[in-house]
């Protein structure tokens, strides 16, 4: 008899070659291929910047920088100045913070909000120790509450991030939940609304766009691709609509590596 362990890890090979199948079968002449970072390029690491780009991953995304005519762009939490670091030396197009920023290409300026106030920047930092394993990221337009390496913080920060807000009733705000982090950042941002935007700029614009991503972030990117006429894949999470579901960052970067040697 057949466990139900090991039917399900049947079941995800199975799905993630079907995933494999139809991403490699895409024309990069039609498409705009829009890839979010931790937990779909990248493996999600202890801290946002313990983590590993290999340079075979940049080896890919350079060739299908090149076969998309330009048209891939990383769509990640991250600020873009923290993705150039990351991916360096490749300075890709990018919409970072959620929807907070966009860049179209290398050599333009990134656009984006508001800052938060810093005296509420401020107060959400102070709930990091450093010897509690909390990490943060100050992006001024959000703050980023990290508690991967203190999974029994998670309570705290929470109530934490309540009582924040509560003292800045005037402020207008909104929480993102995310994989061990919590973000507060401005309302109307999300990766939906800068994909739509990002997709009315050339080399983008009239190409089929076509989103990787994983996780509740990710959510409006996979709402807004339909409507784009797109194609959505992601990892090991099922939404609605989806063209596959991969079986981990390590298939996403095995899927990009074939595309882009196939062409």
């Amino acid at each position: 008899m057949v466990s139900a362990a090991a039917s399900a890890t049947h079941q995800a090979e199975q799905a993630n070659a079907a995933a494999l199948r139809a991403f490699t079968a895409l024309d990069p002449r039609e498409v705009a291929l829009l890839l979010d970072v931790d937990g779909t390029l990248i493996d999600i690491g202890p801290t946002p910047f313990a983590v590993d780009v290999s340079d075979t991953l940049k080896r890919s995304l350079e060739r299908l920088f090149e076969l998309t005519g330009g048209a891939l762009a990383l769509v990640s939490g991250r600020p873009i100045h923290d993705l150039d670091r990351l991916f360096a030396p490749l300075v890709l197009p990018a919409v970072g913070g959620h929807g907070a920023e966009m860049r179209l290409a290398e050599g333009t300026a990134a656009s984006h909000v508001a800052d938060l106030p810093a005296a509420l920047r401020a107060r959400l930092i102070g709930a990091v120790d450093p010897d509690s394993g909390v990490a943060y990221e100050d992006k001024g337009y959000s703050v980023a509450l990290h508690y991967r390496r203190a999974p029994d913080h998670e309570a705290r920060l929470r109530a934490h991030v309540s009582e924040s807000l509560a003292a800045f009733p005037a402020e207008d705000t909104e929480v993102l939940p995310g994989k061990m982090m919590i973000e507060v950042k401005r309302p109307g941002i999300d990766k939906g609304a800068g994909i739509r935007r990002l997709m009315g700029h050339e080399p983008f614009a009239r190409r089929i766009p076509v989103f990787i991503g994983d996780d509740v972030t990710d959510e409006a990117a996979f709402a807004a691709i339909p409507a784009l006429g797109g194609r959505s894949f992601s990892v090991n999470r099922a939404f609605e609509g989806l063209s596959g579901i991969f079986s981990a960052p390590e298939q996403v970067r095995r899927a990009l590596s074939e595309w882009a040697a196939k062409h």
